[in-house]
């Protein structure tokens, strides 16, 4: 990312980030943001374990007909 290439690594760069963001948006507008941004991650990551949950149930046989036999 653009953080790396300059050599910024770590607790400062989520510092630069923080300072950029408090300018950008304001300290009123800031925790509103976060929320957004917050619940937005959140929606995602549900929607991604769904779809994990839905192709191994999809890949699971359900009534032993693909099993092999010995």
């Amino acid at each position: 990312m653009f953080i790396n290439t300059l050599g910024i690594s770590g607790p400062v760069s989520l510092l630069f980030i923080g300072v950029v963001a408090l300018i950008i948006f304001g300290p009123k507008k800031l925790p509103q943001f976060g929320r957004a941004m917050g619940s937005t991650l959140k929606e995602f990551k549900d929607a991604t374990d769904g779809m994990t949950n839905f192709d191994e149930k999809k890949s699971t046989p359900e009534d032993g007909k693909d099993k092999e036999v010995k």
